[in-house]
């Protein structure tokens, strides 16, 4: 299946969940989001890929990030995205491109880290307040990431994404330097 199949296959399955989860009928989320029923319909039956100015309003209409409309798996805790899983958004013939590597629904603060561990290195995290969410992209090496005991390898290209609630540690286990680019989401203080 090519990323542009997945990609449609994925926003019409989201589409209708998110769409029926809210209680909305076609004719109110084209009415929320300035989409025709028509687009809606087609997107839903995957018979169309909408632009992505498209997939925004209704990703907005619905109350839940683009991301959540083009996720084609959710669930567990530590949800592991292989590079061929990620979804390529736009790109030209002279080869510029987006991908989107892995997302969540999270609010308040986010920051974004950059990180390289040489081999033999690793740092271990407390728990973090609950729904704090950390999301990484390995751009180098080998990481091995334990997420409640829990070892996962991630290589070069991969994404994870997982609630930091709980003791997680980063280790580089290999022999070459491991690279990663990671944002952590922290709930507002209420």
């Amino acid at each position: 299946m090519s990323d542009l199949d997945q990609l449609t296959q994925s926003l019409a399955r989201n589409l209708k969940r998110w769409r029926k989860e809210r209680g909305l009928t076609l004719d109110a989320l084209a009415a929320r989001a300035g989409v025709s029923r028509g687009m809606i319909i087609q997107i839903e039956q995957a018979r169309t890929n909408p632009s992505v100015g498209t997939t925004v309003k209704l990703a907005d209409a619905l109350g839940v990030s683009i991301t959540t409309l083009l996720d084609y798996e959710q669930g567990p805790q530590v949800r592991i995205v292989p590079p061929e899983q990620a979804v390529r958004m736009w790109s030209t013939s002279t080869g510029s491109h987006t991908t989107l590597l892995v997302g969540t629904e999270a609010r308040g603060p986010l920051e974004l880290w950059s990180w390289i561990l040489m081999p033999g290195d690793g740092s271990a995290s407390d728990p973090h307040p609950d729904g704090t969410v950390e999301l990484l992209n390995v751009t180098a090496g080998v990481l091995t990431l334990v997420v409640d005991g829990e070892e996962h390898l991630l290589p070069a290209g991969t994404s994870a994404v997982f609630e930091a609630n709980t003791g997680h540690e980063y280790r580089n286990d290999g022999d070459e330097p491991a690279e990663m680019t990671m944002a952590v989401s922290i709930p507002p203080v209420r």
